[in-house]
């Protein structure tokens, strides 16, 4: 089966993974924010707050009578957007799986940390390849690889 369902890691340090909890109700959440919103009212708010690689790099601006979060706080703010519900439901089956135990190897200051940096990192990677692109980049994939990238190293043999 090419879809994971669960792990065979026992949590032993901590009692319950509340930072992934706390990452995939912010998703979730957001996500249903965005679903309220008619399509016109999405797409301003996912430019509003999604990481826009020319804006990043001070090639364009964005109107100032859109809402939106300052560029810089976009490498973050774009990690809680998806672009529909496979989007979500893909990464935030991921997170579940893999995150409670990252989470429990490094504690969960470190990986709250390490979450939202290699979130920032992969989204400043992709726009190093898109610099001048106007489309913005939303979904927690990055941040996502980040935590498959520990879990492999970490539980090589699972």
């Amino acid at each position: 089966m090419l879809l994971p369902l669960h792990d065979d890691n026992p949590l032993k340090n901590i009692r319950f993974q509340y930072v992934t909890v706390a990452f995939i109700a912010a998703c979730v959440a957001v996500f249903l924010f965005q679903f309220t919103l008619n399509p016109r009212e999405e797409q301003v708010f996912i430019y509003g707050f999604g990481a826009i690689p020319a804006v990043l790099f001070g090639q364009t601006e964005l109107p100032v009578a859109l809402p939106q979060a300052p560029a810089v706080l976009t490498l973050v703010t774009s990690m809680f957007l998806h672009g529909g519900l496979l989007h979500l439901a893909g990464n935030m089956l991921f997170l579940w799986i893999y995150g409670d135990n990252v989470e429990h190897r490094l504690d969960r200051v470190r990986f709250l940390a390490a979450y939202l940096g290699t979130g920032v990192a992969a989204t400043l990677f992709h726009t190093q390849f898109a610099s001048q692109s106007l489309l913005p980049l939303l979904g927690a994939s990055g941040a996502i690889s980040g935590v498959l990238g520990f879990y492999f190293i970490w539980f090589p043999r699972n």
